[in-house]
């Protein structure tokens, strides 16, 4: 008796907004695919939809190859074990996300153990596939139409390109995409760098945690120079890892552009703060501002931050993270750099222990 061939299907999923009106697609090369939309969801909602899609669709083993390392990991480091012996709870104890989709999938692949393994590829590589079901997706969450068919389309447009080239660059900021040029940044290989902020970096003024951020920031960005001799690190110079990481590209002469959330977003900062800022702003290779308007309160402010943050993750080829583990508003920035970037190209640094007393 001969053994079932395996097929190989990829998929990917899209947003614009994140929330926003988003798309999944699946396709088998040189067979098989589908693509549909979702009028208000998230690029990780639609990353599982699109892995659920293709399992309930196609029959046999199956190889699902996927960019997201959200859907990767869960069967590879078997989270959902976790999930449902907890009674969908995570470890914090708190209800897991996405569970309307995840529970499906889940049990589709547990249904039949062995027929379905999952597979990461790093988006923007060069695959082919997997810019088929990229531009798939985009288009979905574009138009908020499907389409299913056999082979390739001869009418996509192009990955990660939702709208014309001439669009504003927030219309565009959820959008997945992996080292997408713009024509206001320096040519080379970005590296975007983010993490915790001053209290958790010892203070707001000069202190030794600091400082020792700063110089292992600048001992990392100094070694990738190394392997890229083109470096430009990204930041979007908050106080705490993204300034300091401005100020280590100083110190040892690699190019740094400054991405603002808005014009003058430390007007509320104290003098000191303000001085600092303007002193590195002034020396970045280049300065991108996000969104021209100044938010009128709190929750727009914090959404521009948002916007702002989707726009360098989506320019950057990966990404340092100074976090030490534990909070979990950055962790959830390193797994969405993650799902953006791949799991090999984000580099954590722990900050360092404050000293006693």
């Amino acid at each position: 008796m001969r053994e079932s061939v395996t097929t190989v299907v990829f998929t990917d999923g899209a947003c614009l907004g994140n929330p926003g009106p988003g798309g999944w697609a699946w396709a088998v090369p040189g067979g098989r695919y589908e693509a549909g939309p979702e009028a208000h969801t998230t690029n990780q909602r639609m990353e599982i939809k699109a892995a659920l899609e293709a399992v309930s669709a196609l029959e046999g083993p199956l190889e699902v190859v996927s960019d997201s390392t959200y859907v990767v990991n869960c069967f590879r480091d078997r989270w959902w074990e976790s999930w449902i012996a907890r009674g969908w709870l995570t470890s914090a104890k708190k209800p897991v996300a996405n569970r309307d989709l995840w529970e499906p999938l889940i049990a589709a692949v547990r249904r039949d153990p062995g027929r379905v393994r999952f597979r990461w590829v790093k988006g923007h590589s060069g695959d082919v596939s997997n810019d088929l079901v990229d531009r798939l997706a985009v288009e979905a969450a574009r138009t908020q139409t499907g389409r299913a068919g056999v082979g390739t389309p001869s009418d996509l447009g192009p990955a990660d390109d939702p709208t014309p080239a001439t669009a504003a660059v927030t219309a565009t900021a959820g959008v997945a995409g992996r080292g997408r040029d713009d024509p206001r940044l320096p040519p080379g290989h970005r590296v975007a760098v983010t993490g915790h902020r001053p209290p958790e970096l010892g203070g707001y003024d000069d202190n030794p945690v600091a400082a020792r951020v700063r110089q292992k920031l600048a001992e990392v960005v100094a070694a990738k120079r190394q392997l890229h001799p083109d470096l430009v690190v990204v930041t979007g110079l908050g106080l705490g890892a993204e300034l300091l990481a401005a100020e280590a590209a100083l110190d040892v002469d690699v190019p740094f552009v400054a991405v603002l959330p808005y014009p003058d977003p430390d007007g509320v900062w104290p003098a000191a703060a303000r001085q600092r800022f303007r002193h590195v702003v002034d020396q970045a290779a280049a300065t991108i501002v996000v969104q021209q308007k100044q938010p009128a309160t709190k929750q727009l402010a914090g959404a521009a931050l948002r916007r702002r943050d989707q726009w360098i993750a989506r320019h950057a080829h990966e990404a340092i993270v100074v976090w030490d583990g534990d909070d979990p508003v950055i962790g959830r920035t390193v797994r969405a750099l993650q799902d953006t970037l791949g799991e090999d190209e984000v580099w954590v640094i722990p900050p360092p222990t404050p000293p006693a007393g």
